[in-house]
């Protein structure tokens, strides 16, 4: 049976390509990426392409994947904010505040792990059911038996782009290809061109100012030693591309030092939430600072408004807060990272190292056409 089946399988494909016809298969993906700026890497059993990315983009942006009807992946992650949201905390789609800050999306492909603080959730495909379907908290509160789909099952212009993304498949929407889709489309999300790209990649001397090449070199020296976290083309020790060589580290920078069984508060963790072993307590993974002048507030909780306090508390070696339920000497945490250490800064050296910081934001990326949303008028 089997055997008559491959014959006939063999036997109908012959004669497709004798008649001119060609196995449907979607072409490779485009990506626009400066000299020596590597594609990211993507998983075998969803491959890019340009009609994927265009349907993921569609879907990202659609309110009908929501508990509430109205809410996106775009009302926590806003192009204008390198798909960040401004907010100290998330706020789903019952109106419940998170107890973290949106992450940005840009270059999130280069990331080998992704939240701030589950070592287990390394693929775009699995991290995005957490915000779809999660319930602790509640972020876009889809329901579980997929009914959701249903509208989008209705909808001819989601039928077509399915069928563009999917060729040579059974045409059906389903949570599969919907999660598929929207990965592909933040893979897309690469940030390349801000002017700290074109001052080293297109050797273009004028795009940066002088004092943000000062901040640079103080950004890779002690004793500020911001690199230790934040190194390599993206900013983060928790981004590359191939297999990685050591597990990702996540940090205690000292954000807090609370009285009793944990230094942490206790809706923030970290990786302790996962690993329940003492010393991970406050661990936080180190975010991309690309485009971080867009990306207000800053840390895992959005405690931290400005890039100015973001120094203070990295020059003190930790954060001290004096009064309130939070109170405590960040500085003296027993997990705090040991590269969290303080330093002089000086006025002239704050400057310097901001502006490096602001080379980093990408102007094209805030208002790319293929990032937008296309529901807009």
């Amino acid at each position: 049976m089997r055997r008559t089946s491959l014959v006939v399988t063999v036997a109908l494909l012959a004669a497709a390509l004798a008649n001119g016809a060609r196995p449907l298969a979607a072409p490779e993906y485009g990506w626009t990426l400066p000299a020596g700026f590597s594609p990211p890497d993507v998983p075998a059993d969803n491959p890019m392409s340009e009609a994927k990315v265009a349907l993921g983009r569609h879907l990202f942006y659609d309110g009908r994947l929501s508990g509430n009807g109205t809410q996106s992946c775009a009302t926590c992650h806003d192009q204008a904010r390198a798909f960040a949201d401004g907010r100290p905390r998330g706020v789903g789609s019952t109106g419940q505040e998170h107890p973290r800050g949106s992450m940005s999306l840009v270059n999130v492909a280069y990331a080998r792990v992704l939240t701030w603080a589950n070592p287990s959730v390394t693929r775009l495909e699995d991290q995005a059911l957490v915000p779809m379907f999660g319930e602790h908290p509640v972020e876009l509160g889809l329901d579980p038996a997929d009914r959701w789909l249903e509208p989008l099952r209705a909808d001819e212009r989601y039928r077509e782009m399915f069928a563009a993304a999917f060729p040579g498949e059974p045409a059906s929407i389903t949570r599969d290809r919907v999660v598929k889709s929207i990965a592909a489309f933040e893979r897309a999300i690469v940030s390349a061109r801000s002017p700290y790209d074109r001052y080293h990649f297109d050797r273009d001397e004028s795009a940066i100012s002088e004092s943000a090449k000062r901040g640079e070199i103080l950004f890779h020296s002690r004793p500020f030693s911001c690199f230790t976290c934040h190194g390599g083309v993206h900013f983060s020790d928790a981004m590359g591309r191939g297999p990685a060589r050591e597990p990702t580290t996540f940090h205690n920078t000292g954000l807090y030092n609370l009285a009793g069984a944990f230094s942490y508060p206790p809706e923030n963790l970290g990786t302790y939430e996962i690993t329940k072993r003492p010393g991970d307590v406050g661990r936080f993974k180190a975010p991309t600072l690309r485009n971080i002048a867009v990306t207000a507030p800053y840390m895992h909780d959005g405690s931290v408004a400005t890039l100015d306090e973001v120094l203070d508390h990295y020059a003190a070696g930790g954060r001290t807060i004096s009064n309130g339920p939070s109170r405590g000497i960040g500085h003296d945490n027993p997990n705090k990272a040991e590269a969290v250490r303080g330093f002089v800064l000086t006025a002239e050296a704050r400057r310097d190292l901001i502006a490096f910081l602001q080379s980093l934001t990408d102007q094209a990326l805030l208002a790319d056409p293929r990032f937008s949303d296309p529901f807009r008028r």
